[in-house]
């Protein structure tokens, strides 16, 4: 395969990944059953300002994403993209989708919004042009105190979670589920969709993709 070939691959990927990361957050969102640690932030600051959560989350991206400087972490292309194009693909599908009320189709939408939320992790990270803003705070604190990443990731996390939930973000066994599955959906979908190593010329961050899921 050309280098453009296999750049081409790489940008459909990392677009196609990010554009379902977002759908996949509307899915849990209308479900109503809890919500990934990020988005239940989200939730509660919508919640507080009026804003969507879509606009949250680009605005709580964009303040993640300057809080790299001090930790000198280096953004790729993926990275300032993961800031734009997950909110609008979150809000956009919110649009799409009415609310729902039977016990079943909530359970429906919950476990069809993990899975599909791991392959568009599998999906973006695999195309290597850099980690999320949120993902690189949390190696990027790892680098800079020498804790492990599962502790940075759980303190950050949980604080998140707290923060989200006392403004009114929803917390359930979706955020449980979400929680105990993101891990293994990622890491399978990740070998599932591993493009090749960029040959140099594009933005791409240091981190490996192993490392942008968060396992230690």
């Amino acid at each position: 395969m050309s280098t453009r070939a296999r750049l081409g691959r790489r940008l459909i990927q990392l677009y196609a990944g990010l554009a379902l990361y977002g759908a996949s957050s509307a899915l849990l969102v209308r479900a109503g059953l809890g919500l990934e640690p990020w988005n239940v932030l989200h939730q509660g600051l919508a919640e507080f300002t009026g804003l969507t959560i879509g606009a949250v989350s680009i605005i709580v991206g964009a303040v993640v994403l300057l809080l790299w400087v001090p930790l000198r972490q280096r953004p790729g292309l993926g990275t300032v993209s993961n800031v734009l194009v997950v909110g609008l693909a979150l809000d956009g599908t919110l649009a799409l989708l009415p609310g729902v009320h039977s016990p079943a189709v909530r359970v429906l939408l919950l476990v069809t919004g993990v899975v599909l939320n791991g392959v568009a992790t599998g999906l973006y990270i695999a195309a290597r042009f850099g980690p999320g803003p949120r993902d690189g705070l949390m190696t990027g604190l790892h680098r800079r105190t020498g804790r492990s990443i599962r502790l940075m990731r759980t303190a950050v996390e949980v604080a998140v979670v707290a923060t989200g939930f006392a403004l009114g973000g929803t917390i359930g066994v979706g955020t449980v589920l979400y929680a105990l599955a993101i891990g293994p959906l990622a890491q399978l979908f990740l070998r599932v969709f591993a493009a090749p190593a960029a040959s140099g010329g594009t933005a791409v961050a240091t981190a490996s993709p192993e490392g942008a899921i968060l396992r230690p």
